[in-house]
């Protein structure tokens, strides 16, 4: 069976997840698909680690089929990134499942994630990886509002603190590398360096540099 076990939240992840349900159903749009921002530097990767397949974690409605993901090619994103297979995990809706995948796509994801969930959250990512992870992170306030009244971005942590978090859950995954970008603002964009634990243990040196 190509598909793990459904994720288990917190009380506090639950209560979240069925905010973000109702703001789904009352029109909240969660298809502005931002992968196209870093589209240049995310077809690059694709290509250096050969990805053929996709899942999509916290697809929102993002559309890979639809025919203006490039403008100038006119290209969709499947096509644009010459994939095979999309897989498409949205926990708001009841339609998507998830896949183990050449890669994990993560894009504006986290920041939503209750702090106490983060952790099994990104551990969930990279049990459905075969080769590579790549999360971008939002590190500011969104502009939405959650039907409580606090802001969409729930967990709101400066690049250093998601290098670090991250940097332990990956430890576990020998052979998978990871992307991160984190964005401080909608277009300013820290990237850092990929890494893994094969890429540190094939290092001539201890010291591993971010």
């Amino acid at each position: 069976m190509n598909e793990k076990l459904n994720l288990k939240l917190s009380d506090k992840g639950n209560e979240l997840l069925k905010m973000y349900k109702s703001m789904v159903k009352s029109g909240y749009s969660n298809d502005l698909f931002n992968l196209r921002n870093y589209k240049e530097f995310v077809k690059q990767k694709f290509e250096e680690f050969n990805i053929n397949t996709i899942l999509d974690y916290g697809s929102g409605q993002s559309n890979w089929t639809k025919a203006d993901f490039d403008l100038e090619s006119k290209k969709s994103a499947i096509d644009y990134f010459n994939l095979k297979e999309i897989y498409k995990y949205e926990p708001t809706t009841e339609e998507s499942k998830k896949r183990i995948a050449d890669c994990v796509l993560c894009i504006d994801v986290l920041e939503h994630i209750f702090i106490s969930d983060l952790k099994n959250v990104i551990d969930d990512l990279y049990k459905h990886a075969k080769k590579l992870i790549l999360i971008q992170v939002a590190c500011y306030e969104a502009k939405a509002k959650l039907p409580n009244g606090e802001n969409a971005h729930i967990t709101v942590r400066d690049p250093m603190w998601w290098k670090g978090f991250i940097d332990a859950v990956s430890s576990n995954y020998y052979s998978t590398s990871t992307v991160l970008m984190c964005s401080n603002t909608y277009k300013d964009v820290t990237v850092f360096q990929t890494w893994g634990p094969k890429i540190w243990n094939q290092s001539p040196t201890y010291k591993v540099n971010i």
